[in-house]
């Protein structure tokens, strides 16, 4: 295992040993954006999720948040009937109801989210204007926003950016003169707690996480805000960030033990703190993520692993489990590439890496069937088609619902590879 060292990225960012792109456009296999909203509404204690869309659109969200059947859930959908999509209906009026039913249900809610679908786009529901108007009607009550999380040009996890890039107009400003440290992207409670431990004991504060555990607790943003990463499909965001006056700080994404502590070199880069004092914060985390790593080693050294495009982690991950474990990359596909966003981490990957931007699935499942990797990262839907054929694989949407980043997840994330593996072996007997 290497650990990167700051001034040796940054070396490689200035030269020519970056992958080439592969680019495809084809049928793409991916889940909509409605799906970010299960891990938003458990991240968001206070907010309140109201799909504007179909019944098959209810029954996406049942299928993925099946595992929260007995608790009850902060997000419902209001169904688009056939006379809601004939025009023969008054969709707004409709929509008032529902808002207050659900607020009157669930009077400790703080911030509602209407939440766009592909139906309701297709009928050009004004959602914006909607949220405006039910802002006023509740303006001493809850807080009323709106975002799109149509499937029809998206993969899953943009859900999530058009969220949070919702709230960005929203949150205060900045103080002149102050300065802040904002990690963009939804980490699990755990995980973020972590975090906050560790920038705590390096000095770097105050630190913010958007979103934010409640709706009355949104971060400050100004030129004063730095921004780290901790999600890679936040560009968006990012760039609505921009324009109240952030800047990012470039780094890898907190995977593993390498990403990690990249992650938090560019924050205490940024705070003047010195090298010796984050190798003497972070050499005891180090110490147990590298015990945890070489028991999953064993099992993932030298297999071979193909990613197909699904959830935009797949590059840092990759990284990873080269990196880390030791595994081979056979082809990493990802379905939008940002290089701002990825260019910490393509430095790190092996420059002759087949590396894929979009999908043609039917070519890609062709390649995985010639290149026969003992894994394949891959949407649910293929999945189940390539285990029968007697491929392993690996739902990428567990890669969003499980805590992966951080020194102390290390091992976790590894193991979320090296199961499969050792369930083919097991089933081989």
């Amino acid at each position: 295992m290497s650990i990167v060292d700051t001034s040796s990225l940054r070396a490689r960012l200035d030269d020519h040993t970056m992958p080439s792109v592969n680019r495809e456009q084809g049928q793409r296999q991916v889940f909509c954006g409605l799906a970010g909203i299960v891990w938003l509404h458990r991240k968001i204690q206070d907010a309140f999720f109201l799909i504007v869309g179909s019944r098959t659109c209810a029954h996406l969200m049942q299928s993925a948040a099946g595992v929260m059947i007995f608790a009850e859930p902060r997000f419902a959908t209001a169904i688009l009937q056939e006379r809601d999509l004939a025009g023969m209906a008054d969709c707004n009026q409709e929509l008032d109801r529902v808002a207050a039913e659900v607020l009157e249900r669930r009077p400790d809610i703080k911030m509602l989210f209407l939440v766009g679908s592909c139906p309701s786009e297709v009928i050009k529901l004004d959602l914006a204007k909607a949220a405006e108007r039910l802002s006023e009607t509740y303006q001493d009550r809850v807080r009323v926003l709106d975002y799109s999380a149509s499937g029809l040009e998206t993969t899953f996890t943009q859900g999530e950016d058009a969220c949070l890039k919702s709230l960005v107009p929203v949150m205060p400003e900045l103080p002149d003169g102050e300065r802040s440290l904002l990690v963009l992207g939804t980490l699990p409670d755990v995980v973020e707690d972590q975090f906050k431990r560790l920038f705590a004991e390096l000095g770097i504060g105050p630190v913010h996480f958007l979103p934010p555990r409640h709706a009355t607790e949104f971060p400050p943003v100004g030129s004063g805000t730095s921004v780290l990463l901790a999600q890679p499909f936040v560009g968006e965001t990012l760039r609505a960030l921009y324009k109240r006056g952030a800047t990012l700080l470039s780094a890898p994404y907190p995977l593993g033990i390498e990403g990690t502590l990249a992650w938090l070199r560019a924050a205490a880069d940024a705070w003047g703190v010195s090298a010796d004092q984050v190798e003497s914060v972070t050499a005891p985390a180090i110490a147990r993520a590298k015990l945890g790593l070489e028991r999953q080693r064993a099992s993932l050294a030298g297999k071979r692993i193909s990613f197909l495009p699904d959830s935009q982690l797949e590059i840092p991950i990759a990284r990873f489990l080269a990196r880390e474990c030791g595994m081979e990359l056979v082809e990493v596909a990802t379905p939008f590439l940002d290089r701002q966003l990825m260019a910490s981490e393509l430095a790190l990957l092996p420059p002759d890496v087949r590396l894929t931007e979009g999908q043609d699935v039917e070519h890609q499942l062709d390649r995985v069937r010639q290149d026969r990797p003992d894994i394949t990262v891959c949407g649910l839907g293929l999945a189940n088609p390539l285990e029968a054929e007697g491929l392993r694989t690996k739902w990428s949407i567990e890669l969003v619902f499980t805590p992966i980043h951080g020194f102390d997840q290390a091992a976790d994330l590894a193991e979320l590879f090296a199961r499969p593996l050792v369930r083919g072996a097991l089933l081989k007997v």
